[in-house]
């Protein structure tokens, strides 16, 4: 499957866009792909990513399955890389660690960008630094 994610990510670069999010599911049959860009994913984005990636996974590689949905990552986004934390400095997000720091595993607060390989969180009390290898989960917390 990193093979496929790898693929999956060079092919949406070379449109122009980010890979946010890649998931297989039902063993494989669907294939999910989040996308961003600078400004606001639309549908022509949307169809133009899975029109090339179904086309190139139909010629180039035999993995198998019955459907492609592409979409945008929406306003609570997942964050799974190191420069996102960075990128998204003063937003709000929730980030649920593998391992507990101090008895908690869930922290909301603010980003406050990043030192090294430790993301600074903002939260009610404290300020946190959290190795990125300890978050099992992140996603922005949109105020609505």
């Amino acid at each position: 499957m990193d093979d496929l994610e790898t693929l999956i990510e060079k092919l949406v670069a070379q449109l122009g866009y980010e890979l946010v999010d890649f998931e297989t599911i039902n063993g494989g049959q669907l294939l999910r792909i989040y996308i961003d860009k600078d400004g606001l994913v639309n549908i022509e984005d949307c169809t133009t990513v899975s029109n090339h990636v179904n086309n190139v996974l139909s010629v180039e590689t035999d993995f198998d399955y019955e459907r492609l949905e592409v979409s945008s990552p929406g306003l609570d986004r997942v964050i799974k890389k190191l420069k996102d934390f960075d990128r998204f400095k003063g937003q709000q997000a929730k980030i649920k660690t593998r391992f507990a720091i101090g008895n908690r595993k869930n922290f909301k607060g603010t980003l406050s960008g990043i030192k090294g390989e430790m993301i600074m969180i903002k939260t009610e009390d404290e300020l946190l630094e959290i190795d990125f290898e300890n978050i099992d989960k992140a996603r922005l917390d949109p105020n609505y």
